[in-house]
């Protein structure tokens, strides 16, 4: 297409360039022809003008069509480049429409799921998620374009051949410019090694809490501490905290099913646990602990948990703005103690105003002004119980 554009433009160019000798030549003879009216003269003058004028367009448009030309070879390029990318990426990619119909599909997806590539194209997703996962994965999809955020699931994929694996499935809606769904781009990951790893650390975790006795507090309970020992969380939430100088309460921390807290684990003079919850608890000697790899394997990660949990503690304190502070918290407790409902994501824990003004560094009269406008901005709301259910945060 290109070479046949250029070609007619060139073909375009020679004819002008032979009228315009033509013109020439008439207007030489006509010099030496008196008996010619005065007026055909005049005429040939203008033609002439005429036909300088379509000289110019022509190498005008042969300037255009040569950047055309450029610009088509970038986007050409470009194309080629984002292809490859799609088709030669480590991770499945597939596209589709809104109905879920594979339009596109790269190499991986290919492998993936044992079908060519041009097998897969016409096919719906859903066929090749697990029986008992599709229905999780249709309500998936339908609070895809209700909220318009990706989002991760974890379902099991059926391969052609009948073989099953757990895999992560990360969808993004495209729109078009009325904002309306257009196809869907669907990033799948194998993650069975991921989930062997969390059944082994489940495992683990079970095996904390075999054979060990069960210490049982009732919610608003101080909880010991001790320095030869850490504490395991079997059932319930803990609030970890400290006092500033003017006496003032300072939550440090949370500790959730499967965490651990203890005394050995910070360096605050003044630390102490209070029971959000009725909670359940087993103790682990730090003796036993370094005697035992096995339990040091296991209790690795839930200490670096708690660390990751202080630096975000910290990150909400660095804050300037006390609005941004609260933020900061309500997107820690979404992912820390949150769980996904209809309405958004609910908090399992009931905070007070106080308890979230000392993790904000702030008074209770500022949190309760800062809740209040955000349920009128319908951002957040409460349950019967009061918990806190986080809808636009």
């Amino acid at each position: 297409m290109k070479n046949i554009d250029k070609l007619k433009i060139d073909k375009f160019s020679k004819r002008v360039q032979g009228m315009q000798r033509r013109l020439t030549d008439l207007y030489e003879n006509l010099l030496d022809a008196p008996a010619i009216p005065n007026v055909l003269p005049q005429a040939l003058v203008e033609l002439g003008s005429a036909s300088e004028i379509v000289n110019i367009a022509t190498e005008e448009l042969h300037q255009q069509n040569e950047e055309l030309l450029q610009t088509r070879n970038l986007l050409e390029t470009e194309r080629q480049r984002y292809q490859d990318l799609f088709e030669f990426a480590p991770d499945a990619y597939l596209v589709t429409d809104t109905l879920g119909i594979i339009q596109e599909a790269n190499r991986t997806a290919a492998i993936l799921l044992n079908v060519l590539k041009q097998h897969l194209v016409g096919k719906p997703i859903i066929n090749f998620v697990a029986l008992c996962d599709r229905q999780s994965f249709r309500n998936y999809l339908t609070q895809l374009g209700e909220c318009n955020k990706i989002k991760e699931l974890v379902v099991r994929i059926q391969k052609r051949n009948g073989d099953l694996f757990h895999a992560a499935i990360t969808v993004g809606v495209v729109h078009n410019h009325q904002r309306q769904p257009v196809a869907l781009r669907c990033l799948v990951r194998d993650i069975t090694e991921r989930k062997q790893v969390e059944l082994a650390l489940l495992k683990n975790d079970c095996d904390l809490s075999q054979n060990r006795f069960w210490n049982k507090y009732s919610k608003g309970d101080f909880i010991p501490l001790k320095t030869s020992i850490i504490w395991y969380v079997c059932q319930g939430y803990v609030k970890l905290s400290t006092l500033c100088e003017t006496g003032e309460e300072v939550i440090v921390g949370l500790a959730g099913v499967g965490m651990v807290f203890g005394s050995s684990l910070t360096a605050l003079q003044i630390y102490q646990a209070t029971a959000l919850s009725d909670v359940e608890l087993v103790s682990i000697h730090l003796a036993e602990i370094a005697a035992s790899a096995t339990l040091s394997h296991t209790l690795l990660p839930k200490i670096n948990q708690r660390l990751r949990q202080t630096e975000s503690f910290l990150l909400i304190a660095g804050r300037r703005r006390v609005q941004d502070r609260f933020h900061q918290l309500l997107l820690f407790l979404k992912q820390e103690i949150g769980q996904p409902v209809v309405e958004g994501t609910h908090l399992n824990i009931r905070l007070t105003h106080e308890e979230l003004a000392s993790a904000c560094c702030t008074t209770r009269v500022t949190i309760t002004r800062l809740i209040g406008k955000l349920q009128k901005q319908g951002k957040i709301g409460f349950d019967s119980k009061h918990c806190m259910i986080l809808k636009d945060i």
